[in-house]
């Protein structure tokens, strides 16, 4: 038998239902704030995500899935080395296939989905067509250890607020109303006792002053810490707060923090965040040890999370990345987003609602009675269906008995009975499977009656 790969697994019906509930609410939630939908390609230029996300974070140092397009490079490359020439002299690499080896592109399926948008973006102009808030749902791929409720293949609700200055896209009023769409949401879905945790990581002056001060803190003790601890020490101070090995914590307590390194453009931008965010409603916490994994942050950084999920508790999170259009060729646009991990985000929902809560079952099973009916029965089935009712279509060969089972089995309302006297009459037995009640109806009341009962 040929199992799904590890790492990935297959949604299934019922538990299908509940991401159609979630990504339904998404959709009306992010309209209300004009936001539009777009979808960017599942892979794209390896050099896109190590200029964009970071060459030293986690992610592009270790998870990504990369090759080399086309992929049979390598087995060329096996024959063209294994293989001798006529008179049996060892192999030599002919000087042409070197040279086509540089017209191989590196590609990677998407670890994560900023990235992308903002090169559509740019590529596409959008500044030009006013579209500044963007939104994708999809999977990304990353090549993580498999635990609960992280996959290889995830999906992402992926929400951007991107454009130039004039467009308001660096001002905290946009930061606060990220915050606000997604607390709306949350509520929306019935996800109760979520926190919302919020930093600013500052700009690239207040993280070059922070690293330093980080270096120099971290030199007598990061020999004490785990290995990726003693890489980031070097590579990128900032990303040892990502670390979530237990006896490093207590050294991380002691390292400076972020929120000493603000200058005053950053410390008022920040402020006014947090203003516009009590006027609205929306209670934070605020945790200058939030950092998140990827390099193109800048200012205002938060999570959200929620106490069902354990220990890795983060059921979405993202932040500003005012420099990020400028490292992909792109014009200056500031911009900010997030990415919410909806695996997670649907083990949340589940602790309120459950799949049958959500799921639409059949609102009447049309059971066809005798040779012949199969034709009468599809006639009907079909009329229902054309007044937004749910029909499940049963078979002429069906007995009686084997109908009402499949219409019980099915989850269906009502059972309508298809045979030779209901057609000449043009009246049909419709039977209530939780009551027992059963009436004759006329064809052209059938629809109304069953959406009556409902």
């Amino acid at each position: 038998m040929i199992k799904a790969v590890r790492g990935t697994r297959d949604l299934l019906p019922p538990e299908t239902a509940v991401w159609n509930f979630v990504e339904s609410a998404v959709r009306d939630v992010f309209r209300a704030y004009n936001f539009q939908e777009i979808r960017t390609p599942i892979f794209e230029s390896t050099e896109l995500f190590a200029r964009g996300v970071g060459e030293e974070t986690d992610i592009v140092s270790k998870e990504m899935y990369t090759w080399l397009d086309p992929p049979h490079v390598y087995e060329v490359l096996l024959r063209e080395l294994t293989s001798a020439d006529k008179e049996g002299r060892p192999p030599i690499v002919r000087p042409e296939f070197l040279e086509s080896l540089g017209s191989r592109q590196s590609l990677t399926l998407r670890p994560e989905a900023t990235a992308g948008i903002v090169r559509a973006y740019i590529e596409h102009k959008l500044w030009d067509r006013g579209l500044n808030k963007l939104y994708c749902i999809g999977p990304m791929f990353r090549r993580e250890r498999p635990q609960k409720g992280r996959y290889r293949q995830f999906y992402q609700i992926d929400a951007e607020v991107i454009g130039p200055t004039s467009a308001g896209s660096d001002s905290p009023a946009r930061d606060a109303e990220l915050l606000e769409m997604l607390a709306t949401l949350l509520d929306r879905l019935g996800i109760a006792d979520w926190n919302l945790e919020l930093n600013s990581v500052g700009c690239p002056n207040d993280r070059a002053a922070f690293n330093d001060a980080l270096r120099k803190a971290l030199e007598p003790v990061v020999g004490k810490m785990c290995a990726d601890c003693q890489r980031r020490a070097v590579t990128n101070p900032l990303r040892v707060f990502d670390c979530k090995v237990p006896e490093d914590q207590p050294i991380i307590q002691t390292l400076p923090r972020i929120s000493q390194f603000l200058d005053e453009g950053c410390r008022k931008h920040f402020e006014a965040v947090q203003e516009i965010l009590k006027a609205v409603g929306v209670p934070f916490v605020l945790n200058d040890r939030l950092v998140r994994g990827l390099d193109y942050y800048t200012r205002t950084a938060f999570e959200f999370t929620h106490g069902a999920l354990g220990a890795q508790n983060a059921i979405l999170g993202g932040g500003r990345y005012d420099g990020l259009s400028e490292a992909l060729g792109g014009p200056a646009a500031p911009g900010i987003g997030f990415a919410i991990g909806e695996d997670r985000l649907v083990m949340s929902l589940q602790e309120s609602t459950t799949a049958d809560s959500v799921v639409r079952k059949p609102d009447v099973y049309v059971a066809p009675l005798g040779a012949g009916m199969n034709v009468e029965a599809a006639r009907l089935a079909r009329e229902l269906r054309r007044h937004d009712l749910v029909v499940d279509l049963g078979d002429e060969t069906f007995r009686l008995k084997k109908s009402f089972e499949m219409a019980t089995k099915a989850g269906a309302k009502y059972i309508l009975i298809v045979g030779e006297n209901e057609v000449k009459a043009d009246a049909f037995a419709l039977k209530n499977l939780a009551t027992g009640e059963q009436v004759s109806i006329p064809r052209a009341e059938l629809a109304r009656r069953i959406k009556i009962q409902e």
